[in-house]
């Protein structure tokens, strides 16, 4: 996976937005704390997700000549030229492993506030604890909407979630159908943390406000070993349109599974998947 503009700019802008919080004292050094899945089944997401902010980080804290925020110039100019420092915490995808990551975070390393998390299901944990230490969470890439939801002082967010996904997704399948496209059916196909179920449940909603028909509605164990019976289910739904809403790993089965039980759907448009593809046939 490489790194995108994207993702410099997510990170630079997280780090940028939370660095004003250490306004309060005077500091040469502004520390924040990243909680991610840096080993398991997700590991590569974490690394990813390091090399992103460590390049981020490196624009802001150096003077560089790049037409991004806080390239130049050397640190946080509004804190006279502080630099962030970054220390990672591996959550490892559990709930609460993070829950005790964030408290470490936050009692034994100081940091004035701590972004993360990837899996939603653990931002929950996270969020709460950082709360509960009124130091700010900025959610850089979870995208249940339910999290923003819980009345929450410190929770924010810097990018979209399931909810404009989806619905971004269903304005695709109508300028489809204007174009001529067959599409009557669909098939639900999501794990069974909040990610899964929020995703789910606006995609339900979506579905029944533009006249579409759920055929299938699937929810399977996160990490499942295997995916043979679920999609047995899809393949004999037959729907017009495969909507899954898998974490990376789960997304690798899937594929894999789809291909050893020769399901082939004429479409697949992929919530959150590292691998997704769309074949919509006029």
């Amino acid at each position: 996976m490489t790194i995108s503009r994207r993702d410099v700019l997510l990170g630079g802008a997280a780090a940028a937005a939370l660095a004003p919080i250490a306004a309060r004292a005077q500091t040469s050094e502004v520390v924040i704390g990243l909680t991610y899945p840096m080993s398991g089944a997700n590991a590569q997401i974490g690394v990813d997700a390091q090399r992103a902010f460590e390049t981020a980080v490196d624009i802001i804290n150096n003077d560089q000549d790049f037409d991004l925020p806080l390239a130049r110039g050397t640190g946080l100019p509004g804190l006279g030229g502080a630099k962030i420092r970054l220390i990672y915490a591996d959550h490892q995808g559990d709930p609460q492993k993070g829950r005790a990551e964030a408290e470490r975070l936050i009692t034994q390393e100081k940091v004035c506030a701590i972004l993360g998390t990837y899996q939603s299901a653990v931002a929950v944990t996270v969020s709460q604890t950082c709360e509960r230490y009124q130091i700010p969470f900025m959610s850089a890439d979870n995208s249940s909407p339910s999290l923003h939801r819980r009345g929450l002082k410190y929770y924010f967010r810097a990018s979209p979630h399931d909810e404009m996904f989806s619905a971004a997704m269903f304005d695709f399948l109508d300028a489809m159908r204007k174009k001529g496209t067959k599409i009557e059916t669909l098939a639900l196909f999501h794990e069974d943390t909040i990610f899964g179920t929020d995703s789910a449940n606006a995609q339900t909603k979506l579905a029944g406000e533009r006249g579409y028909k759920i055929v299938a509605d699937i929810k399977y164990r996160a990490n499942s070993p295997s995916l043979s019976a679920e999609v047995q289910q899809l393949k004999a739904a037959g729907a017009d349109v495969l909507m899954p809403s898998s974490y990376t790993t789960d997304s690798i089965l899937l594929v894999k599974t789809m291909a050893e039980l020769g399901y082939k759907p004429n479409a697949i448009v992929a919530q959150s998947m590292t691998l997704s593809a769309t074949s919509l046939k006029a």
